[in-house]
């Protein structure tokens, strides 16, 4: 095990204490430093700070921060505190929680040698203390650094080529920590002892693994292996070049990275990724590809395959190490399959050594997508990626570091002139963010069915998971459950009551009901309305548009289309699309021709598909057998791929949309005006019909491509329409936008462009994505609302008033 740290001097008397506040021989300050400061080098960068200022003193973990004692002259003791903060760790995000004066510690005749100005007694690190009181902050994990990297690529260093190569500012971190204080016994590292030179470097002060509790090399840490088909191979450079070579010949490799397995294969080589594709059963999504490291910036080998903007590389280049989806090439050595039918590809850089060096290795970019069965969250096991992955896979490159929870790579993109995530994972989750207004009881929220999160809210604190993916199977559903045990350990919070979505059949709604916990439903809009006020928090009344794929609805509507208005806890149905009824129920989600019909059907217009479809399908739709009814944009998007014949049949979620999205770039053209009528329902709903885009669409005089992005044009402008009556009622002036509909660029930028020409202020959420994963954070920002308004006079709204009641902004 690493070494102790030496036990601090004995402190004086509390009678001398108090004396020695402020004294001739020096000054003594505590602080408690809290936030993201545990395991991020944050007490070796206090150590060399307080040392380099000549100050004696300690610094140790307690609990989830990080206190400290320094004892020196006023003006050096003020010139720490003043860049306490300033120069932490990158990967730190601290903030001071309380300064105080305190007790001289130091014998006097060391308060005599600072009084000369001789050197000042030692700065120790002091053991950690775990106090809990769910103060801990939880890291993520951490791209390899600079210095690192230049290590790795140095012969004469001695973690040269070593896949594990990691110090206090880089490596993982949330998939290896077990529990706080953030000390090498509770992470994945306590089953490797650290040989004689790496507890040398441990526990000198000006080496850069000065307390890197992850600390290892190849003579003590941990290795690689390689098993396929009758061959095993133990040791890193022997498994590396296996792995390689059999790359280089065209065949899969599932290999085991930081938070889970990737599966890999030749990014240039048509047959090897339409083997992946088959094997994998994913026809036609997108995959991501990874690209080696080249040039002083490390850019160059993505510059070769898409131009890039400032946003991108810097996106590309952030310690998340995120996907980032970009326009390709028209030269790009990258293989057609790699995004069949659409205009941008996914790109990343490797985030570990591991990753470096077999880029590196190989020579070129490979397809690195998750290594799990589709939909499901990454694999992390040995056993169960052998079991689960052996029929795609030729060979699987192994290590020996546990993975404590899974965490799938975090996605990027450019939309309305910022970075937004469409994932997060690996690199920026657990993502842990300020509520504005605190939770009255520690709460979990259990999310969505689809792209779920789990949130975790105490005080004002709420954590958000990495992405779990879609609750369909039972290994998906038992990674909720740990993860949420996961996720409260972690904290040292237990929750005592639980937000769930309002549908009574999601797998997370009767998880929830299950546990005996109080449990109470939140809308699925009202939580992406209320994620976005989260995020973008004031007095002033919010319309949000909530447009997705489904969600049920208060009145039983499988919503999709709805603008809310209000706040947190308070919100009424504003605006909405002319409903229709959807042919076969939630099929038409993977079958855009069913929502094709839909609308044909409804508003008595001829499409030459309607022949390929089974007349008993028509009798159950005009009985309304399995043909409930929908709002839903996400299903406009649908019919409209299926009319222009981009896409009847998904083989993924979303695939029609993004498809649709791609075309509107082949358009040479602006696209015709098309104003859809608004009208006021019974109910005081503004309702746009849709009726008119059918046509539009079925003109067969324009190209498919200007039929798309009038299709386009015309959603936009029926928002801002809609927008605009909302707010000759209201008054309002802050628009949201939330839900899967808008991680549409072609959309969004429309969208913005329109509403603040029309003078509102847009809102598009940044830090968590604008789909259902953020569901989760909206459900607690909604729980916490409806808590503040029962503690108040007249509170006590149920889910469906919290949706679709009376709106008290309305006037």
């Amino acid at each position: 095990m690493l070494p102790p740290t030496p036990s601090p001097p004995p402190r004086p008397a509390p009678a001398a204490e108090a004396a020695a506040y402020d004294s001739a021989d020096g000054v003594a300050r505590r602080w408690r430093v809290g936030g993201r400061v545990q395991g991020v080098g944050f007490r070796p960068y206090v150590y060399g700070l307080a040392s380099a200022l000549d100050l004696a003193g300690w610094v140790r973990n307690r609990g989830g921060e990080v206190e400290i004692h320094v004892e020196g002259s006023r003006a050096r003791v003020g010139d720490f505190a003043s860049a306490l903060l300033g120069g932490a760790p990158r990967a730190a995000r601290a903030h001071v929680v309380e300064t105080r004066a305190v007790g001289l510690e130091a014998a006097a005749d060391a308060a005599s040698a600072m009084a000369s100005g001789t050197p000042s007694p030692r700065f120790r690190i002091r053991p950690s203390i775990d106090d809990g009181g769910g103060r801990r902050h939880v890291p993520a994990d951490v791209a390899i650094c600079s210095a690192c990297l230049e290590e790795l690529h140095d012969p004469a260093a001695a973690r040269f080529r070593y896949p594990f190569t990691v110090c206090t500012q880089c490596g993982p971190r949330y998939t290896v920590v077990r529990d706080f204080p953030y000390d090498r016994a509770n992470t994945a590292m306590d089953g490797f002892t650290p040989c004689s030179r790496c507890q040398a470097e441990y526990g000198q002060p000006l080496d850069r693994r000065h307390h890197a509790q992850a600390l290892a090399c190849a003579d003590c840490g941990p290795a690689l292996s390689w098993r396929s088909a009758g061959l095993e191979v133990h040791g890193n450079e022997a498994a590396l070049r296996v792995a390689v070579d059999l790359l280089r010949h065209g065949r899969i490799v599932a290999l085991r990275g930081v938070g889970g397995y990737h599966l890999l294969c030749d990014a240039r080589d048509e047959a090897a990724v339409a083997r992946l594709r088959l094997r994998k059963g994913r026809p036609a999504k997108p995959l991501a590809v990874m690209v080696p490291w080249r040039g002083d910036d490390g850019l160059d080998g993505v510059r070769a395959l898409s131009a890039l903007g400032p946003d991108v590389e810097a996106a590309l280049c952030s310690p998340e190490r995120p996907i980032v989806l970009v326009a390709p090439r028209a030269d790009a050595p990258l293989a057609a399959a790699v995004a069949p039918g659409l205009r941008e590809v996914g790109l990343m850089l490797p985030c570990s050594p591991l990753q470096h060096l077999l880029l590196e290795d190989f020579g070129s970019a490979l397809v690195a997508t998750s290594g799990n069965v589709s939909g499901e969250p990454v694999i992390t096991d040995p056993g169960e990626a052998h079991a689960r992955l052996a029929p795609v896979a030729d060979g699987f490159l192994h290590h020996d570091l546990p993975i404590l929870r899974p965490a799938d790579d975090p996605v990027v993109r450019s939309v309305g002139g910022a970075m937004r995530p469409l994932r997060i994972g690996r690199g920026n989750a657990p993502l842990e963010l300020t509520l504005s207004q605190p939770v009255a009881i520690p709460t979990l929220a259990v999310g969505a069915y689809l792209k779920n999160t789990v949130a975790l809210a105490w005080h004002d604190r709420v954590v958000v998971s990495p992405h779990l993916g879609d609750l369909a199977t039972p290994r998906a559903r038992a990674v909720f459950e740990h993860t949420i045990l996961h996720l409260q350990a972690l904290y040292d919070v237990r929750a005592e009551c639980i937000a769930h979505d309002a549908h009574p059949d999601f797998p997370s709604t009767r998880w929830a009901r299950a546990t005996g916990l109080p449990a109470e439903a939140v809308w699925h809009h009202a939580a992406h309305a209320a994620a976005v006020a989260g995020e973008y928090p004031g007095d002033a009344p919010l319309l949000c548009f909530t447009w997705d794929g489904m969600g049920l609805g208060a009145d039983g509507l499988l919503a999709g289309g709805e603008a809310l208005l209000g706040r947190p806890g308070s919100w009424a149905r504003a605006a909405s699309w002319r409903p229709f009824c959807l042919p076969g129920g939630e099929q038409a989600a993977r079958q855009p021709w069913r929502s094709a019909l839909a609308l044909c059907w409804e508003g008595g217009f001829a499409w030459a598909g309607e022949h390929e479809v089974d007349p008993l399908l028509r009798r159950a739709y005009e009985r309304r057998l399995n043909a409930p009814a929908t709002s839903a944009v996400g299903r406009l998007f649908d019919a409209a791929a299926a009319l222009l014949g981009v896409c009847r049949h998904a083989s993924y979620e979303g695939e029609a949309a993004q498809r649709l999205e791609a075309l509107c770039a082949a358009a040479v053209h602006p696209p015709e005006e098309l104003d859809l009528p608004l009208a006021r329902d019974a109910q005081g709903v503004w309702r746009t019909d849709w009726a008119p885009l059918v046509p539009a669409l079925l003109d067969a005089r324009r190209p498919p491509a200007e039929r798309a992005q009038g299709f386009h044009a015309a959603l936009a402008q029926a928002l801002c329409a809609q927008a605009r009556a909302v707010r000759a009622d209201s008054g309002v002036a802050r628009i949201g936008l939330a839900g899967g509909v808008f991680q549409n660029r072609v959309l969004t930028e429309r969208v913005q462009g329109l509403l603040m020409q029309a003078g509102f202020e847009v809102l598009i959420p940044r830090l968590l994505p604008v789909n259902d994963a953020a569901i989760s954070y909206g459900q607690i920002i909604e729980l916490a609302a409806r808590q503040q308004l029962r503690a108040g006079p007249g509170a006590g709204s149920g889910p469906e008033q919290a949706e679709h009641g009376p709106n008290p902004v309305l006037r």
